[in-house]
């Protein structure tokens, strides 16, 4: 039974593995950890967001971060999202951001989870559409340079 969990230090080795390319880690991180391949004490600067592992019978399956975009916690924003390589395509990614919202609505009291993933990520896209995010439609996409290209960034959210 998949279930959420606070991140540990100790979870950083497993969920790391889960990036063997450049291009991957960047999907995932937006580089804000830092430049590939990021050490376990760099990554684990997301202890000071709201962190939380995915548990599937004591197996790490996923891991996620919240965060509050402004001084309230009517909206809060999902990061950092990522699920193992092994696990995708079998619904763990959809249910384990259906527990965050869960969390997010039923401990803080959430309106609102927003969350941004690069347009070139289209498996983690159609993953945030399944479990019931929308596209909102921006005045300016935002845009980051990754290894020399242009990478798009595509809002979406939830109302809870």
């Amino acid at each position: 039974m998949l279930r959420l969990r606070p991140y540990t230090p100790s979870d950083a080795s497993t969920i790391l593995s889960w990036t063997k390319d450049e291009t991957t880690f960047y999907q995932w991180t937006a580089g804000v950890l830092g430049e590939y391949p990021i050490t376990e004490e760099q990554f684990d600067t997301v202890s000071n967001l709201m962190a939380f592992t995915a548990i599937d019978d004591n197996e790490t399956v996923g891991f996620f971060t919240m965060r509050r975009p402004n001084e309230s916690f009517d909206e809060l924003r999902f990061g950092f999202v990522i699920v193992d390589p092994e696990k995708r395509g079998q619904g763990y990614g959809k249910r384990m951001l259906q527990l965050g919202l869960a969390y997010a609505k039923d401990i803080f009291g959430a309106k609102k989870v927003s969350l941004g993933v690069f347009e070139n990520n289209e498996q983690a896209y159609h993953c945030y559409k399944a479990a019931g995010f929308r596209d909102v439609s921006l005045d300016e996409v935002e845009k980051y340079t990754v290894l020399g290209d242009e990478w798009c960034c595509l809002e979406l959210e939830i109302q809870l």
